[in-house]
């Protein structure tokens, strides 16, 4: 493996990580998750082969690796933790956007997962329609469906909860 590609590898880790994080809501979990992918990634490099995007390959593979781990595990939701959302906040930030925060992550929770998954990638990783629907391999009206299902949901729960702005930015 050329060091080119580890240095284009090495600036996804922080995509990687946020997104991670978004799916489980552990820190602990997250790592690991994204350790995983990458072990995988650099096992598997040469099935890259450069075709696509490498962001693009490397979510893909996080994303199956997640979806395994939820397989493997009982049914069951697992709520978000508060505590290691504190964790991994750099500043606390103040009691109202805390307020705001916790709404919305209630608000992502409460969403069927494959919306989810669409609105995250799309909303906090700012990918295209296109790129989702490769990583995820739906077609691209399906990506679209569902996220426009998953902003019409946070809408509603928004008019439910007039003080959560900040679902605003999902639109």
């Amino acid at each position: 493996m050329s060091d080119d590609l580890r240095w284009m590898i090495e600036r996804q880790i922080p995509h990687l990580r946020r997104y991670a994080f978004a799916l489980t809501r552990d820190q602990d979990e997250a790592d690991d998750l994204v350790q995983d992918t990458l072990e995988r990634a650099l096992r598997k490099w040469r099935l890259w082969g450069r075709k696509g995007r490498l962001r693009s390959w490397l979510f893909r593979i996080l994303y199956r690796t997640y979806i395994d781990r939820v397989r493997t595990q009982k049914p069951g939701s697992t709520p978000y933790d508060q505590e290691a959302i504190d964790r991994v906040a750099v500043q606390l930030p103040d009691q109202e956007d805390r307020v705001e925060c916790i709404g919305i992550a209630e608000a992502l929770d409460r969403l069927p997962a494959d919306q989810r998954v669409i609105i995250l990638l799309v909303a906090l990783d700012g990918m295209a329609y296109d790129e989702v629907a490769e990583l995820l391999d739906l077609p691209v009206g399906t990506v679209r469906s569902r996220l426009s299902r998953g902003r019409a949901a946070l809408r509603e729960n928004r008019s439910r909860s007039p003080k959560t702005t900040l679902l605003r930015r999902v639109k």
